[in-house]
């Protein structure tokens, strides 16, 4: 099947979901952009000029633009202000709705979209595409293994001086609100459990270059009494770690290290005497499906086929508002200084 595309917002973010389209295997050929939408009309079709669509419909009335087209699918690549009407109106139109994180702007609009995908009987994903990689798959299938035993607690580092210019720079709850999203979600896959209350300490450390909020500690307690510790900062500078954190996965048999790059380190107990334990190294499997692991391109496909199959994708919004709610309870746990639960 070939599916018809809208796609919504055609800034910085809309070439990386356009360049998957018509580049990737897992992609080529299996949608025809119909339509693109901006609210400054030219800068979609400069858009359009440079992926040479030139049968696509040129717009900035999405309205408008979905009735011309009558599109099986909405890309919402739009700011997180604009993300509940866009998704709306997709809906509305009767399109399946892919949108870029955070899926909504608020807990409240986030619970209202599930309810509105639900009515319309249409999927509505987000792209969380930092859980389709190589190092996250691998993690979750050892896990699954049970050679680590049953998992108690997760840690990981988040340090990195970014240096951005622009409006993340004047954001309130920078951290938190433009990127801890992928790494609270990738947490959640990992440990296989869903995540019950925070408490969260936010700073703004000396030196920093950010209005609000570029560093912040997290512990989240989730199901099955494990626990998430999480901590990062955007503006440390000497010692980046990958923008996928490092990371200390404990279980009740052993440990696995990932510095979020290439290198694993995990090892079990293998005696049962001595003061400190006798330990084996453990093999990290390989990931079970190499197509999980091509990060934006692979969130798109696990879209397309979810809706060819008839079952919901691994990022639906009804299971993507988890990670929301774990970020809008650590904000608030920030700003109260109290525990706060996470009820979706």
């Amino acid at each position: 099947m070939v599916f018809r595309a809208v796609l919504a917002g055609c800034g910085a973010m809309s070439k990386g979901w356009l360049s998957a389209v018509a580049e990737h295997p897992l992609l080529k050929g299996r949608i025809e952009i119909v339509g693109l939408v901006d609210l400054h009309q030219p800068t979609a079709a400069a858009r359009a000029a440079e992926f040479g669509l030139t049968n696509a419909i040129i717009g900035s009335d999405l309205d408008a633009v979905l009735a011309a087209t009558k599109p099986d699918l909405l890309f919402d690549v739009v700011i997180p202000a604009a993300r509940q009407g866009v998704v709306e109106t997709g809906l509305r139109h009767g399109c399946h709705v892919l949108s870029e994180k955070p899926m909504a702007a608020t807990l409240e609009a986030g619970r209202a979209l599930v309810a509105q995908a639900a009515a319309a009987g249409r999927v509505h994903a987000v792209v969380q595409n930092r859980r389709f990689i190589a190092g996250v798959r691998r993690i979750r299938r050892l896990i699954e293994s049970g050679a680590l035993g049953d998992v108690t607690a997760l840690h990981c580092d988040f340090f990195i001086g970014a240096h951005f210019g622009g409006f993340r720079e004047e954001m309130e709850n920078v951290l938190l609100l433009d990127m801890a999203i992928h790494t609270l979600d990738a947490a959640r896959f990992m440990a296989g459990v869903s995540p019950k209350a925070v408490y969260c300490l936010e700073t703004n450390p000396r030196g920093s270059w950010y209005a609000h909020g570029a560093a912040a500690n997290a512990i989240f307690e989730f199901d099955d009494g494990v626990v998430f510790n999480y901590r990062g900062s955007w503006c440390a500078e000497g010692a980046n770690t990958s923008w996928e954190a490092a990371w200390r996965i404990v279980g009740t048999k052993g440990t696995l290290l990932w510095d979020g790059t290439d290198a694993f380190e995990a090892k079990a107990v293998a005696g049962d005497t001595g003061f400190f334990r006798e330990l084996q190294a453990i093999e990290v499997p390989d990931p079970a499906d190499i197509d999980q692991t091509h990060g934006h391109a692979s969130v798109l496909a696990e879209f397309l086929d979810a809706i060819e199959e008839g079952r919901p994708p691994e990022t639906a919004s009804n299971d993507n508002i988890k990670s929301l709610a774990m970020v809008f309870a650590a904000i608030e746990s920030a700003k109260t200084r109290q525990r706060v639960l996470i009820a979706i």
